[in-house]
């Protein structure tokens, strides 16, 4: 049996000179083995003469047609704050305009044809906003007792490792995936998070300071899913994160039959 196909929304950034369509290794092993898909690539286009964004070359509904999930990783870059209603002197760096122009947009039509998403880190932020909510430019400036960012002067399995509990809600989704359990230990890598969840969104899982750290569609025909911290790390080794990319492919799955009849 052939696999889901699953496009992958990819960074824009310079690499020595060019611009560049990246993706981090780690996203895509995890689809192509926790989620056993077949995972692509989806690049976002710029101009060849200034690069900026070339939001008239997309055409969300050729890209759907071709694929049986949306995934949308981590990054360094952020949102642009003019997208969920906030200045643009409150952008944090580095920018991603043409990942922007791509994945909000995409995002929307792939709700609407009933492709299965899965957000994390910054693909969970634009999920948020794509579907009406806003979010904390800085998480630690605004009161919160928990500091989430990624510490960059630790080895990577030390900077990934579990370091907070995240309360998972009640008969949720989350916590029925993993036997009922009320709480789950997660790693913490992110400078931006949620401030107004978008309506209609059911919460999964909120950290101790009451962010919420994950969440999905219910209005959703298939699997739409966020996640703020990174369940793609080492993923095998974690119930929690075994079981949501299980629950992608499966989605993914039955999109596929769906697709090709």
């Amino acid at each position: 049996m052939r696999r889901p196909v699953i496009r992958f929304v990819c960074d824009v950034t310079p690499v020595a000179g060019h611009i560049a369509h990246l993706v981090v290794e780690k996203y895509l092993y995890a689809v192509a083995v926790g989620a056993n898909a077949l995972p692509i690539l989806l690049p976002g286009l710029v101009s060849d003469v200034d690069g900026t964004p070339a939001s008239e070359a997309i055409d969300y509904g050729e890209i759907l047609a071709l694929v049986d999930g949306i995934f949308l990783p981590g990054s360094p870059s952020n949102v642009a704050p003019p997208l969920y209603g906030r200045p643009p002197e409150d952008q944090v760096l580095p920018a991603d305009p043409a990942r922007d122009a791509l994945s909000l947009g995409l995002i929307r039509a792939a709700l609407d044809a009933g492709v299965p998403m899965l957000g994390v880190c910054r693909g969970c932020q634009e999920m948020n906003v794509a579907f009406g909510g806003t979010l904390h430019p800085k998480l630690h400036e605004v009161g919160q007792d928990l500091d989430h960012r990624y510490d960059k002067t630790l080895p990577l399995a030390e900077a990934y490792a579990p370091v907070h509990d995240v309360a998972l809600e009640p008969g949720g989704v989350f916590s029925r995936w993993v036997g009922g359990a009320g709480r789950w230990h997660v790693n913490s890598l992110h400078e931006q998070g949620v401030d107004r969840l978008a309506p209609g969104m059911a919460v999964e899982a909120r950290a101790p300071d009451g962010v919420v750290e994950a969440f999905r569609h219910p209005g959703a025909q298939r699997f739409t899913t966020a996640i703020q911290w990174h369940p793609e790390w080492r993923f095998g080794a974690d119930a929690l994160s075994t079981a949501i990319f299980h629950a992608f492919g499966e989605a993914a799955r039955d999109r596929m039959a769906f697709r090709r009849g």
